[in-house]
C-alpha cells in the first residue's frame, strides 16, 4: 500500500515543510514503512506482507494510522516540525 504524505490544509506549515520532513525521513525505515521522495512529493509504503488486518476501506485506514504514527514519532524529536502540518491520503 502506498500513501502521499501533503501539508495539511490550514495548518500554517512554512513552505519547506515537506522538505525538513524529507530531511528527517529519508534513509530511516520503520517496521513496516518506509519513505522515499518522488519529485515534490513523500511517499509512505507499507509492506505488502505487513500484518495490518481487514479488507478494503478499513486496512487502507489502518495503514494510513500507521503512517500518522511515524510521522508523529518524527515530529515529536524534531523541534522544528509539526505533526499536525502534514495529512496522509491513499496513493495509487
Amino acid at each position: 500500500m502506498r500513501f502521499a504524505i501533503t501539508e495539511h490544509s490550514r495548518s500554517g506549515a512554512p513552505a519547506d515543510a515537506l522538505e525538513l520532513l524529507w530531511k528527517r525521513l529519508d534513509g530511516r525505515r520503520f517496521e513496516d514503512v518506509s519513505f522515499k521522495r518522488s519529485g515534490a512529493d513523500v511517499i509512505a509504503r507499507i509492506d505488502d506482507d505487513a500484518p495490518i488486518g481487514n479488507e478494503g476501506d478499513e486496512r487502507h485506514e489502518v495503514g494510513r494510522l500507521a503512517v500518522l504514527a511515524c510521522l508523529d514519532e518524527v515530529c515529536e524529536r524534531a523541534p522544528e516540525l509539526n505533526g499536525a502540518w502534514f495529512a496522509v491520503t491513499r496513493s495509487r
